[in-house]
């Protein structure tokens, strides 16, 4: 698969060089800050997004923050000092946000676990009356 991100990707690059660029967007010029994580698809052996961390001004009180995830396909040029991404709306994902995703995931896990546990039940139960 071929990119538009530059000749940097296709030598190979590491994570701690991608982390000490600027990424900027270039829809409204503004710099949103260095890479602090990565969203990776394991099964695909791709990068999905970058994660920039973002900083409210009641982050130092509160100690907390929010996230700006970018989408790899919004990468317009990775270049030697700076990453160029264009986002139309900069979506920030707070930690608590994610937190909130997390617990809805755990919560359907454990509702599809016993619900698969009551079929076993009810299975066993009908073999049982046969």
């Amino acid at each position: 698969m071929r990119t538009s991100t530059g000749d940097s990707i296709s030598r190979g690059m590491k994570i701690s060089d991608f982390q000490t660029k600027d990424v900027i967007n270039i829809t409204d010029g503004k710099r949103l800050g260095q890479i602090s994580d990565l969203e990776l698809d394991l099964k695909q052996g791709r990068i999905e997004a970058i994660i920039v961390p973002g900083y409210s001004r009641f982050m130092v009180l509160f100690g907390g923050g929010t996230d700006l995830i970018i989408p790899w396909r919004n990468i317009v040029k990775i270049g030697s000092d700076v990453i160029l991404v264009k986002m139309d709306e900069v979506k920030e994902h707070g930690y608590d946000e994610r937190e909130r995703e997390a617990r809805l995931y755990d919560e359907q896990q454990q509702s599809r676990s016993e619900r698969t546990e009551r079929l076993e039940r009810m299975n066993r139960n009908q073999r049982r009356t046969i």
